[in-house]
């Protein structure tokens, strides 16, 4: 952003979506604060659609956040990342999720939430379906079970999910996104993809610009994943 007028359009890009209560813009920090419920994805996606570019820099109160990096354990694939997902806890029992997906096949696809975060041979060692037998034991569908989403032509795929959970009982465990609901996964399937739920920052909790381990800004970093295609 350089000026007013960028704020302006930035502004009406985003109020355009469902959900948005407030946007406050700064210049000279080059940060855009956005209170509301619409998916951070479709908020990015708004402002890139003004011909800019933009990062999440948070979201949420603090401890109520997760994130969890979606890749696929193929060995014929070199660029792994497939997908990302973002939850937010939105009230006591209330969390929302953010899932979305690049580069794998068309068609239609299962997540859920896995008893273990072992993804050291890929969906094979992350375990049941989480709160599955507690779920069938009470008559109820597991809160494991996201439901699902369908992947474009183009290998595109994102859905906004809300589910009674609450972000301490996700960290460490595992999202699985499949063809398949359940049963036997295959490791060496490029469009399967797995990945552990990692606590993630609040707003304002994390305001570093430069990654610790690779010595590239943020921007870098981001601008690396979309020449691969990954965002």
């Amino acid at each position: 952003m350089t000026c007013n007028s960028c704020v302006k359009e930035i502004s009406e890009a985003v109020k355009d979506l469902a959900g948005i209560s407030k946007i406050d813009a700064d210049i000279a920090k080059q940060i855009v604060a956005i209170e509301g419920n619409a998916p951070p994805s479709a908020i990015v996606a708004a402002i890139q659609q003004t011909g800019r570019d933009a990062i999440l820099r948070g979201s949420g109160a603090p401890n109520s956040a997760a994130v969890c990096i979606l890749e696929t354990h193929s060995s014929s694939v070199s660029d792994k990342v497939r997908g990302l997902a973002r939850m937010v806890q939105v009230s006591p029992n209330l969390t929302i999720i953010d899932l979305s997906i690049r580069g794998i096949s068309a068609g239609k696809y299962f997540a859920s939430i896995r008893q273990a975060g072992d993804i050291s041979r890929g969906p094979e060692s992350t375990g049941d379906v989480w709160d599955a037998k507690k779920a069938q034991q009470e008559g109820k569908t597991s809160r494991g079970l996201l439901g699902t989403l369908e992947v474009s032509k183009n290998g595109i795929g994102s859905v906004f999910i809300d589910r009674p959970i609450q972000i301490w009982e996700l960290i460490g465990r595992s999202m699985v996104v499949s063809r398949v609901q359940d049963g036997k996964f295959d490791k060496e399937d490029a469009n399967t993809l797995v990945g552990v739920i990692a606590r993630s920052a609040g707003v304002w909790d994390n305001d570093k610009t430069v990654c610790s381990c690779t010595g590239k800004t943020v921007w870098e970093e981001r601008q690396e994943q979309v020449d691969k295609g990954m965002l």
